[in-house]
This record gives structure tokens, C-alpha cells and sequence, in this order.
């Protein structure tokens, strides 16, 4: 096995530049001995990497650009970070945001540029880890070095990079979105585990049931290989066969109260936004605290807040949003002991209200109308007309300019002829949207049957 280390190492950064495959010891965990190190190996993400994928043309060309790679935990954005460097041969510098500042960013990119660059090699790789993790002035100190080209940076992150990365930088990166593995995605994962595996595959293991690893990894691949090994290597015999109820009598399944990364994360804000629709802020509360005693980032619990006021109250009460976009702002600014207190209001505020998904269930209908009529023509009348030429066309002609008539309003079609008189807004049965429909009705008499 053939391995090349840069010679350059910090307490909180590690170069290393992969010629063939990863250096491990046997003491090593599953998960990493397991860590593929081609795009061949690698499972999943075919629209990324498979034959015609986006990130495998890139790879192929040799032009990578700075990227973000947004993903679930325990999806293989740090493997494929590596994957990249390896094919690109390209010297691959590593940075976590957890334990890593300005001055370790600084030190990285002093040492790219001090190797030479892009006038006698190709640029090094920066893989940062939970890069949402990281501050503005963080972010702010990598432009410079993305801007110039003194390093390629793959970014890591489990948020939605819209909210956790600064626009500056957002722009200078392509985003890849990692979606989640699916079941034939982790069962592989397992067989290639008990087959291939130095240690596992000393075993005769008899794989019968799934479900349980499944859902006691919640989908994250290195969380399942690790309770597949803890399993198998916890068995003095040489035969294992695996069940789901030998794999629930092993693992302790209430060790944590919330696990934000897992399968319970995905649950328990579930039943959270499920309770404030069915309006039990009893219940929607207590999940709250199951969120907040686990630790969970207050920001996304906000975020979802402000997503179920309009889709879930929208004009039942339209304050709703401004309830929740404010609390957003609110528990960003202050964050934990105090955001509870915010975060509990806005709940129980939420859970209270009138509810109505008629606004959702518009735009949906709108978009699904859009793909099936394709790209219809503006009415005449409804286009604008700043030139002679389109005004000799007919740009804006028979336009009824509201403000005009009797109560700022005019009867006339405002959607293209071939969807003329869709009904797409519904207003809810709840005292204002009772009333906007009376309004509507006044208005349209039959045409839109309000």
C-alpha cells in the first residue's frame, strides 16, 4: 500500500494526499475501514457520480470547482470529498469548523500558496467539515483564497447552505445536494461489510432481517456500521445471525433522549409540526422540549415555524407569519437558555390559530397546471408596452386600469386564454378567509364560483 503525507500537520489540521487508498489499522472503526476511496465503490448519489452524473463530468474534465456538498449525516460527503482529491491528484488539506479558527485558515491557505499554486501544480483541495459551523469572519477569511485560486474548497454541511453560508462565498461555490440512502443502498452497504471486511469476514454471518439496524441508524450510514459491527463483534461465536430482535436485545434504544442526527430527529419534528396543525399546543410544546433538552440548533426549529405558518395558517391569520418570522429573528439573536421562552410563545401561538392550508394547496395547483399547459402566451392586454413598435402590436391595448372604476375594480382575464376562469385559490372555512371569499364573490359573481 502506497501513501504519500504532506508534511505539514496542526493540532487542528490535517494534509494528507491519497495516492491509492485510505491508511488504516485494524483498530480502526467499521465505518472507516469500510470507506470507499473510488467513485466505483462509492454507493448511491447517481445523479452525482453515476455514469452520466453531474460531479462525475467535473471529475472526468479535471476543472473542480469550489463546492458545497449538502447532506444528511452519515452520507458520504467527507468520502467523496476524498474520492475527489484522490482522482483529481490534487493535495487534499482537511479543516473541522468545530475546533478549527480564522488563524487555521489562514495557516492552510499560507501553505498552498507557499507550495506554489497554480503556476507548478494543480490546486490543493480544502475540505472543511460542518462549514455552517463556521462564523462570518470564518467565511470572510476563505474568499480571498477561493477568489485567487489558491485552493479549491469542498465545503460539508448538514443545513441548508442558503441560510449557513454567507452569500459571498455561496456564489463562488456550485451547492450538490447528497440525498438520503435508501433501503437497497444500506443493505448493500452491509453485505459489502460482511464480505469484505478484514474482521467481519473471519465471521459466518447470516444476515436474515434489517429493519432494526435500518431504523435504529435512522439512514446514517456510519451510525449502521457501527451498531453492525458492535453486534457482530460482541457474539463470542463464529456464526451470527442477525434478527431483528437479537439486534433490539443488544442495542440500547433509550440511551439518548434525542438524537438530532438520527431517526429520531426526523420524528420528533414531525409529531412537533403535526401537533401545531392539529392544534394541541400541550402536545407541540412538550415535543418542543424533547427538541430543546436534546440540544437541537434553535434556528431550525424557527425555520420550521415559519414554513407551517403559511403552509398550515397562511389567510386564517395572517399574523402567523410575522409571529414566527419574528421569533426567528428573536431566538437567532439571544439562542439558548432564553430562546425557550420565545420559541414556546410562538408554539403556542401557532397551535392556537386558526388554520387553513388554502394558500399552499393554490400554488401547488398552480405549479401542476404550469407543467401541463407548458409556456402559454401574456394576454394582449396584460403586457407592457414601451416601445411604439409593441404598442402598434397591440401591447396593452383593451388593459382596464383598476384604479379607474368603482371600487378599484374591473372585470376582465388576467390568465392566458387556454387556462381562462381556472379556480386555483379556495379560501378555507374560517372567519377570514370567510371573509376574502365574500370579497372574491362580490367581485367575480360566478366566474371563479367563490
Amino acid at each position: 500500500m502506497q501513501m504519500k503525507f504532506q508534511n505539514y500537520i496542526s493540532s487542528n489540521i490535517v494534509i494528507v494526499a491519497l495516492q491509492n487508498t485510505y491508511f488504516y489499522t485494524m483498530n480502526a472503526p467499521l465505518a472507516e475501514r469500510l470507506r470507499p476511496t473510488t467513485l466505483d465503490d462509492y454507493l448511491s448519489q447517481q445523479h452525482l457520480v453515476g455514469p452520466e452524473g453531474s460531479l462525475t463530468q467535473v471529475i472526468k474534465a479535471g476543472v473542480i470547482p469550489s463546492l458545497i456538498l449538502w447532506g444528511p449525516p452519515g452520507i458520504g460527503k467527507t468520502t467523496l470529498a476524498s474520492i475527489i482529491a484522490t482522482t483529481s491528484e490534487r493535495p487534499f488539506y482537511t479543516l473541522s469548523a468545530i475546533n478549527s479558527g480564522v488563524k487555521d485558515v489562514r495557516e492552510v491557505i499560507e501553505k498552498a500558496k507557499q507550495s506554489g499554486g497554480l503556476f507548478t501544480q494543480k490546486n490543493p483541495i480544502l475540505f472543511i467539515d460542518e462549514i455552517h459551523r463556521f462564523s462570518k469572519s470564518q467565511q470572510d477569511s476563505l474568499l480571498g483564497a477561493v477568489e485567487k485560486g489558491w485552493v479549491t474548497l469542498i465545503g460539508a454541511t448538514t443545513e441548508n447552505p442558503s441560510f449557513e453560508v454567507i452569500p459571498a462565498l455561496l456564489s463562488r461555490c456550485q451547492v450538490y445536494i447528497l440525498k438520503p440512502f435508501d433501503k437497497a443502498d444500506l443493505e448493500a452497504l452491509l453485505k459489502r461489510a460482511i464480505t469484505t471486511d478484514e474482521v467481519l469476514s473471519k465471521k459466518q454471518i447470516d444476515l436474515q432481517e434489517t429493519e432494526a439496524l435500518l431504523r435504529l441508524s435512522g439512514g446514517d450510514a456510519r451510525k449502521l456500521l457501527n451498531i453492525f459491527e458492535l453486534i457482530v463483534t460482541t457474539e463470542t461465536s463464529e456464526t451470527v445471525t442477525i434478527t431483528n430482535d437479537m439486534v433490539l436485545s443488544k442495542v440500547q434504544q433509550n440511551t439518548v433522549l434525542y438524537d438530532k442526527t438520527g431517526e429520531q430527529h426526523y420524528d420528533i419534528i414531525s409529531a412537533f409540526i403535526k401537533s401545531i396543525r392539529g392544534s394541541d399546543p400541550n402536545a407541540a410544546v412538550y415535543w418542543l422540549a424533547r427538541m430543546i433538552e436534546g440540544g437541537e440548533d434553535v434556528k431550525f426549529i424557527a425555520r420550521r415555524l415559519i414554513i407551517l405558518a403559511s403552509e398550515d395558517i397562511g389567510n386564517a391569520n395572517p399574523t402567523a407569519l410575522v409571529v414566527a418570522t419574528n421569533c426567528f429573528q428573536a431566538v437567532t439573536a439571544i439562542g439558548y437558555p432564553e430562546a425557550r421562552i420565545i420559541l414556546s410563545q410562538c408554539v403556542t401561538y401557532l397551535a392556537a390559530s386558526a388554520k387553513s392550508n388554502a394558500a399552499y394547496m393554490a400554488i401547488g395547483k398552480a405549479q401542476k397546471l404550469v407543467r401541463e399547459t407548458g409556456d402559454l402566451p401574456v394576454p394582449l392586454p396584460l403586457r407592457n408596452a414601451p416601445t411604439e413598435l409593441m404598442k402598434e402590436l397591440g401591447y396593452g391595448d383593451a388593459y382596464k386600469y383598476s384604479h379607474d372604476y368603482p371600487g378599484n375594480f374591473a372585470a376582465q382575464e388576467f390568465l392566458p386564454e387556454a387556462v381562462a376562469n381556472t379556480k386555483l385559490y379556495d379560501p378555507g372555512q374560517n372567519a377570514r378567509e370567510n371573509a376574502l371569499r365574500a370579497f372574491l364573490k362580490a367581485r367575480w359573481q360566478d366566474k371563479y364560483n367563490y
